[in-house]
């Protein structure tokens, strides 16, 4: 039923389409019981998977627009409904919820609910093998990682503020990867994370590929910034950004990274800080860089940062694809077909890279907090892989700043983060933040930009 606000709908009722549709009553019970702080997150993600298509990527504006916004969740033996009330218009047809929308939903309440209860006193989260084996559960219970499937997932990150040329540049290379049967996974927004899931449904098509994919992989501080693109048909979203970025390399055969802003430089410094580590020297792990010709300033800047702060050796575990993005998903198919002769020789999972080592200060949330940004070390007489892991936890923070509740919350009361280190790599990283924001990468109302930052030379 429609409210007399034009943009929202008064209360709906909604049975799960898959997710959940099989609980015990003790799970219900669960579900019902949640504390305050896991019903408003719950809460939040759920007003960001309806409110997906949106042109705004700031939280705040969202839960204002929407603070009328309820959603409950009422038992049934046939499985839990749940009752929503004025939700965004956009998230219906006619009075009935987008069925991909009402899926979306459900995996919001497995995610964020179920799993919080399941997780609670079962797993050793100071361990390594302890929270990889809960990004495996979560992946497992969201029927993500499947048994006996071949490998054939190719990764894929960049911005969610992107140029029209740059999102059908993304969406081609989608296209040719979609025929030549891989599937994609990505962050699950806007942007680069929809185009090549939507090149790649018309190529699967065109194939008449049957098991096709399109997972998106988000996390709750994320969500409501990079709403579920309609494409996604496999949504999990894990507890914090590291257990995202965990799943993300765990689950890929090959990554694609496209031109984007302070997430991605954080994507792709995570990654390398990963192959940088000695323990995984003989892992071998598809990753390339792809843009089209007029926006190749982009990596070239990227690379040159790179090979300055972290040296050559880490720029030789990427390649760089200009231009042809037909290229692009064939070096993409050579890579996954090497991961698939590795796995096979070594008896190792196609589904989960449990081989890959990460090292527990990658697993560890990092807390963007004024004193955590202005004590990371970024100094060269760190390792490399250890450097990059510092760089990553700054960009990750000036994400936050940027399009999450608690950074931008951070910001208004204490103003832009300072970050210290080496002269040179601070001139550098400067200079590279600069140039995201002359490109207008850092978020979608880019006129109205105001740094997050600040960096001490």
């Amino acid at each position: 039923m429609a409210s007399s606000a034009s943009n929202k709908i008064d209360r709906n009722n909604l049975r799960p389409v898959r997710s959940l549709n099989l609980l015990s009553y003790r799970e219900i019970q669960a579900l019902m019981s949640s504390q305050d702080q896991v019903h408003k997150l719950f809460r939040q993600c759920a007003l960001a998977v309806l409110n997906a298509g949106s042109h705004h990527d700031d939280v705040t504006v969202l839960m204002e627009a929407y603070a009328d916004f309820e959603i409950k969740v009422i038992p049934q033996s046939r499985g839990p409904i749940l009752s929503v009330k004025n939700a965004p218009a956009s998230a219906f047809v006619d009075g009935n919820m987008i069925r991909g929308v009402q899926e979306h939903l459900f995996s919001v309440l497995r995610d964020i609910v179920y799993v919080n209860h399941a997780l609670t006193g079962t797993y050793d989260l100071d361990s390594r093998r302890g929270i990889t084996d809960a990004v495996f559960d979560i992946l497992r219970n969201a029927d993500i990682v499947r048994p006996n499937l071949r490998p054939d997932l190719v990764v894929c990150w960049g911005g969610h503020s992107i140029s029209r040329e740059e999102y059908d540049f993304t969406k081609e290379v989608g296209y040719q990867l979609g025929l030549r049967g891989l599937n994609i996974g990505t962050g699950c927004g806007p942007g680069a994370m929809k185009g090549p899931m939507k090149g790649a449904a018309i190529g699967h098509a065109k194939q008449l590929h049957e098991l096709r994919r399109y997972i998106g992989i988000t996390e709750p501080g994320i969500i409501a910034a990079e709403a579920p693109n309609p494409i996604v048909n496999e949504l999990v979203i894990l507890p914090d950004i590291e257990k995202r970025l965990e799943a993300f390399v765990r689950l890929a055969h090959c990554i694609i990274v496209f031109p984007g802003g302070a997430g991605t430089a954080e994507e792709l410094l995570y990654i390398l800080s990963i192959l940088l580590h000695e323990k995984n020297e003989d892992q071998p792990f598809g990753l390339v860089l792809a843009a089209r010709e007029e926006n190749r300033n982009y990596f070239e800047t990227l690379d040159k940062f790179i090979r300055t702060i972290l040296g050559d050796e880490a720029a030789e575990y990427y390649e760089i694809v200009i231009g042809d993005a037909a290229e692009v998903a064939r070096r993409a198919k050579q890579h996954v077909i090497q991961s698939r002769k590795h796995r096979m020789g070594s008896g190792a999972s196609y589904g989960f890279n449990w081989e890959l080592y990460i090292p527990s200060d990658l697993q560890y949330p990092f807390e963007p907090t004024h004193a955590n940004m202005s004590g990371l070390a970024l100094t060269r007489s760190l390792p490399p892989d250890q450097l990059a892991s510092n760089l990553r936890k700054a960009f990750s923070g000036i994400v936050a700043g940027n399009v999450k509740s608690f950074g931008i919350e951070q910001i208004k009361q204490h103003g832009p983060y300072l970050m210290q280190g080496d002269p040179d790599i601070m001139d550098k990283l400067q200079t590279l933040l600069e140039d995201f924001v002359e490109q207008r990468r850092m978020k979608i109302d880019y006129e109205n930009y105001q740094p997050c930052w600040r960096i001490q030379q």
